[in-house]
């Protein structure tokens, strides 16, 4: 079969593919947006393209008709939904979003806890979940996305330990849970001296009441130190033998006395010779 007849059935493939696809999406992403649609309450309307059409075929080119979807290669490549007023939680099948590198729902008021889901994005580079209102724990299995270089989680109601695990992310170049309720002591390859400073500075920890380690202060104890307990205890010691000294000597004035009084009766007594 001659060369042109070749480059002319692969040209054909091609456009069919492109057809294909533009026909009808990526059955992943449209699991993934339609249901964090679901998920999500949208009381200022800014998702009020994101409507059931769209969501069956999110990337029928290099760009997507839905609000804050960005495409590559006809499937969803970043979401930023940010600053928009969303309320409710974070769905689940957000990690059918596969292709997705780019996550960035800041400043909302999302609530509920980060799903455990989000560690299947293998391909995720950047996750942003800052200035909302999540609770529950960073879950350990985070550190399964292993192309992640921005994780900035600050500004919400997270609790428990930050996992160690995070810590062996080589690529992470921006790490920031200030202003949570997190707890315990910060993991050392995160706080570890990297040269003459930190590989993340105090600012990224700051503001949870019960963290502490390098680059932070150590935890402040809230009882009485030993040094102090021993302090008290000598005190208490020294006192108790200046009281007990001082009533032996007025003891003693006071039985001194009476013998001397007793003796004086004694001699009044006699009769003189």
């Amino acid at each position: 079969m001659p060369a042109n007849h070749h480059r002319l059935i692969l040209l054909f493939l091609l456009t069919f593919e492109t057809a294909r696809r533009s026909a009808s999406g990526d059955p992943n992403d449209e699991a993934c947006l339609a249901n964090l649609h679901q998920s999500l309450e949208d009381p200022a309307n800014n998702l009020h393209n994101w409507t059931k059409p769209f969501f069956s075929n999110p990337c029928p080119g290099f760009d997507s008709y839905l609000h804050g979807v960005t495409c590559n290669n006809g499937r969803v490549y970043k979401l930023s939904l940010t600053n928009l007023s969303l309320r409710g939680s974070i769905s689940p099948f957000l990690s059918n979003c596969t292709n997705l590198q780019s996550l960035d729902l800041s400043s909302n008021q999302i609530s509920g806890e980060i799903p455990p889901a989000i560690q299947s994005l293998s391909n995720l580079a950047v996750l942003n979940l800052s200035s909302n209102r999540l609770s529950g724990e960073i879950s350990p299995q985070l550190a399964r996305c292993s192309f992640l270089n921005v994780i900035d989680l600050h500004g919400n109601g997270l609790s428990g330990v930050i996992p160690q695990q995070l810590g062996t992310l080589a690529r992470l170049s921006a790490f920031d849970v200030s202003n949570n309720k997190l707890s315990g002591q910060i993991p050392a390859n995160l706080g570890t001296r990297n040269g003459n400073s930190p590989r993340f500075n105090s600012s990224s920890f700051a503001g949870n009441g019960k963290l502490y380690g390098y680059p932070l202060g150590e935890m402040k104890s809230k009882g009485l130190s030993v040094m102090a307990i021993v302090g008290i205890g000598l005190g208490s010691g020294v006192a108790s033998l200046v009281v007990s000294f001082t009533g032996v000597c007025i003891w003693l004035k006071v039985t001194e006395k009476k013998m001397e009084e007793e003796e004086g009766k004694i001699s009044h007594s006699m009769p003189d010779y």
